[in-house]
């Protein structure tokens, strides 16, 4: 079962940017969906983004549309996610994920430790 890594949150003030990174153990990883998910305090885990295996097709929620990029690099078997314009409600726990179920996926199989990203307002 490939193992995920998230790296990259961190404190940063509203309308800045950061870059999530999602390492993965094995190049298992290429082969499948991958994505990322939120979890804010007191809510329910939610569909942030997620890019095929190929990176030929990706999916976004609509609070992040036009503000988040989601990308990959087989060749490193690693994740991203680019947030730009970053506002307070985007306050998480973000969570990759691989080995998703659906399309965009619902689920994943793969589910890293998360990493925090909080927005000061």
């Amino acid at each position: 079962q490939v193992q995920l890594k998230e790296s990259g949150g961190g404190l940063v003030q509203a309308g800045g940017s950061l870059r999530l990174s999602c390492a993965a153990s094995d190049h298992t990883f290429s082969g499948y969906a991958t994505g990322w998910f939120r979890q804010a305090p007191g809510k329910g885990r939610e569909f942030v983004a997620a890019i095929t295996w190929s990176g030929a097709h990706q999916s976004y929620a609509d609070s992040v549309k036009g503000r988040f990029t989601i990308s990959r690099d087989n060749n490193k078997d690693m994740g991203f996610l680019e947030m730009n314009n970053l506002r307070h409600e985007d306050t998480a726990i973000y969570y990759c994920g691989s080995d998703g179920v659906g399309w965009p996926p619902t689920d994943y199989q793969n589910w890293g430790q998360g990493t925090q990203v909080t927005v000061s307002s």
